[in-house]
């Protein structure tokens, strides 16, 4: 496995004990990527890995700390109960690690870890770590899949993250680097953002979106008397895929629910809101993986960023046959 790779420590996942195994940390297994060969399964399983990375949130001129982002999860997930309708256990398949600052380094590893759990039967469920984690995500994804699946990005996210590398990529550049994958010009993008705000982004990102074909929803969208509008609106975007991938910038949610950022703002949506959003993608049957950004525990408060992290991996796990 790549020199980035730390296999899973279970010793890390702790809570409260109980007779009958009722919480997620009495129920965890270790998949050491680093042991070939993977075993292939038969039903889909669902495993932590995470990406300890946040060279690229400093490299965006935003603020470090998120690359303990993955334990800081781990911590609070291992408390959540295991209730009946969620999965037997929950694989950990450990981190991807960025010790000098390479984060090119640690993507390529990601990436790699990514095409092995989808080939063999994964529901990758991605911690990071900066939100460059998602072009290591998806270009993994796209490796291990079929060739000709219709991937598309659901974004929840304030900031489109469609900058330029300055020279380097960076945690603002990921979709725009997945828009030029494999060559010079944009490939069949199909990317949602959704809770972008016009306070969050230059006028260069809105019109390269445009030119990328974005579909936008605004966080002024995001309201009651609106919503049910904005769900139609997901729905007609997955109906054009094969398969989605999921991935959450913790930076989105109004910063009285996730202060333990990379870049906090008063201005996002609620985790009510995500809540449904999340619900119609799984209801849809075509979502593969997800992936939950930039959790930074250096400035969490009493662990509430954390938490709601954890919360949204809580409810994927228990989808009624999901897993």
């Amino acid at each position: 496995m790549h020199s980035t790779y730390r296999a899973p420590e279970l010793s890390i996942w702790k809570g409260r004990p109980s007779a009958d195994r009722a919480y997620l940390h009495e129920n965890i297994q270790a998949l050491d990527l680093s042991n070939a060969p993977i075993l292939k399964q038969t039903t889909l399983q669902p495993v932590l890995i995470g990406y300890s990375c946040d060279a690229g949130v400093s490299r965006n001129l935003g603020r470090a700390g998120a690359a303990a982002g993955p334990q800081a999860l781990r911590g609070v997930l291992g408390r959540l109960p295991l209730l009946k309708d969620g999965p037997g256990f929950l694989w950990d398949a450990g981190d991807f690690t960025c010790p000098d600052g390479n984060m090119e380094q640690t993507q390529e590893g990601f990436s790699k870890g990514i095409e092995l759990l989808i080939q063999h039967g994964y529901f990758p469920l991605g911690i990071g770590g900066g939100h460059d984690i998602a072009y290591a995500h998806y270009s993994g994804l796209a490796a291990g899949l079929k060739e000709g699946t219709r991937i598309g990005i659901l974004n929840l996210d304030a900031h489109l993250d469609l900058r330029q590398p300055d020279p380097l990529p960076h945690s603002g550049s990921p979709f725009l680097q997945i828009a030029k994958l494999g060559s010079d010009a944009p490939t069949d993008f199909r990317y949602c953002c959704l809770g972008v705000r016009p306070d969050a982004n230059p006028q260069e990102l809105w019109e390269r979106a445009s030119e990328l074909n974005a579909t936008l929803i605004g966080r002024d969208e995001l309201k009651p008397s609106t919503l049910p509008g904005v769900l139609d609106k997901i729905r007609t975007f997955l109906d054009a895929l094969d398969a989605l991938y999921l991935t959450i910038d913790l930076d989105g949610f109004a910063s009285a629910y996730a202060p333990g950022v990379s870049a906090p703002s008063p201005l996002g949506f609620t985790p009510e809101i995500a809540f449904q959003v999340l619900d119609v993608v799984l209801e849809s049957n075509k979502l593969i993986s997800v992936d939950i950004a930039e959790l930074n525990p250096e400035y969490d408060r009493d662990s509430q960023t954390a938490v709601l992290a954890s919360g949204i991996i809580h409810r994927i796990l228990h989808y009624p046959d999901l897993f």
